[in-house]
């Protein structure tokens, strides 16, 4: 048998061998980059409704009081904030149960029968909010629609509909780089097809390790490179397309941060609205909300914590929108039943923070920042440390800025005066510790003042 035919059966071994080898890769490598885009497309398209269902939910939830005292400025107003700080809000309407726009971004529909555009629907909330996408020529868009309602009755609802650039743009450099590592492959196949099948376990077991992280959700490394030929290249590709996807999803985390951030602006924007209803209390939310940051931060809460109660002492008065001007400005003593439907306005702040889900974790601070120590206070009578910490330093903050404020019926007390009446109530009406804490506190910032040169 002549040497060449003896080589003729592994040559035929070695070319079925390079072609199974070079249609393992193809495969591999398309059902990874399927894999991989479908993933991303879908964590993309998640967070993107995510983002704008806040957006419409946030919107819902405040347009409720201006609804109902018919207030289309303050709508407007809302609108035009929540747009201007969104660039990738096509549009943005409120509209009421009859379907007539009430406000709109393009000012021009003002008052035009609100036609929701054809598109697929999507999902439904169970708070009514419900999501559809609109196709489109160039760019689809998503569409959210989010109820208006205040005390259970319905007022009409949000609309936005936001743009899915982020989506198609990686989406286009997805298909870039998959295409890059379809042409590397067919090279690096034709080419050395009988050196990647003996050095195709480990790169492929790595591969898939790869895309069962990035399915998961999970990025601990990049993928190890065992060679610097094309099945290197190819992992190192993959590498890149997974940075990609972590680069977009880092993207999104920012904007919910900028979400939350323009959440609190919005916050400090509502609180400043509560007050200024009566004169006497304008500005009233903000010093107690900076007063309870100063005794948060002497208890050594950490940022988050801070941030939350900054939050809730915002929110603490929001049940007074609920009370008639009749009780809220007189100016002379309340009688019994006006107390009464006074001290209801903690349940009523609770009550209307319970129609959103992200505001429920402020609703014990809300309730409760009436309650006494020793038990006597409302609306739940609750006592010693059944009290929420956030109630409890809301309180001695609420405290502190009513008596040293002007009210109709007696002038301010001096900052001596109401420290000396907050450590005569304590183990009474505040707890023991915080007010200790909270006199000495007081008593550090008076004499930083006096201590500063040229004052």
């Amino acid at each position: 048998m002549t040497e060449k035919n003896i080589l003729a059966p592994f040559k035929k071994i070695r070319v079925k061998a390079s072609l199974f080898v070079l249609l393992l890769l193809v495969s591999t490598t398309l059902a990874f980059s399927l894999i991989a885009l479908r993933i991303m497309n879908r964590r993309i398209l998640n967070e993107v409704i995510k983002r704008a269902e806040t957006l419409c939910r946030g919107t819902a939830s405040m347009a409720g009081y201006p609804l109902i005292s018919q207030d289309l400025l303050g709508l407007d107003n809302i609108v035009y904030r929540i747009k201007g700080s969104s660039p990738d809000i096509v549009y943005m309407a409120i509209v009421n149960p009859g379907g007539e726009i009430l406000v709109h971004s393009d000012t021009k529909r003002t008052g035009e029968p609100f036609r929701p555009a054809a598109g697929e629907f999507l999902q439904k909330a169970e708070d009514g909010t419900t999501v559809s996408e609109i196709p489109g020529p160039v760019r689809g868009l998503i569409e959210v629609r989010s109820p208006i309602a205040f005390l259970e009755k319905p007022l009409g609802s949000v609309v936005l509909a936001v743009n899915k650039s982020i989506l198609v743009e990686a989406q286009k450099e997805a298909r870039d780089k998959i295409l890059l590592v379809f042409g590397l492959l067919l090279l690096v196949g034709v080419a050395s097809s009988v050196l990647l099948s003996s050095f195709l376990t480990k790169p492929v077991r790595e591969l898939s390790a790869g895309v069962a992280e990035l399915k998961d959700g999970k990025r601990r490394r990049p993928l190890h490179v065992y060679s610097q030929d094309e099945l290197g290249r190819l992992t190192e590709s993959f590498n890149d397309m997974t940075a990609l996807i972590t680069t977009q999803r880092d993207s999104l985390s920012r904007y919910a941060q900028d979400l939350e951030e323009a959440y609190v602006s919005t916050v400090r924007v509502l609180a400043a609205a509560i007050d200024a209803r009566d004169t006497y209390t304008l500005g009233h939310s903000t010093r107690v909300a900076l007063l309870s940051l100063d005794l948060g931060r002497d208890l050594g809460l950490d940022p988050a914590r801070l941030e939350e109660l900054e939050i809730a002492c915002l929110f603490h008065d929001v049940g007074k929108i609920k009370i008639p001007d009749s009780i809220l400005l007189k100016k002379d003593k309340l009688d019994t039943p006006e107390q009464r439907e006074m001290m209801r306005h903690t349940e009523y702040g609770a009550e209307i923070l319970s129609k959103a889900r992200s505001l429920l974790k402020y609703i014990p601070a809300v309730r409760h920042h009436h309650e006494w120590y020793d038990g006597t206070g409302y609306p739940d009578g609750l006592n010693g440390q059944k009290i929420p910490l956030d109630a409890a330093i809301i309180s001695l903050a609420d405290m502190y800025d009513a008596m040293t404020s002007d009210r109709p019926y007696r002038e301010a007390l001096s900052d001596e005066e109401t420290q000396a009446e907050i450590a005569g109530l304590a183990g009474k009406q505040f707890d023991p510790e915080l007010a200790a804490r909270f006199v000495g506190l007081l008593k550090r910032k008076t004499a930083d003042f006096v201590r500063r040169p040229g004052e």
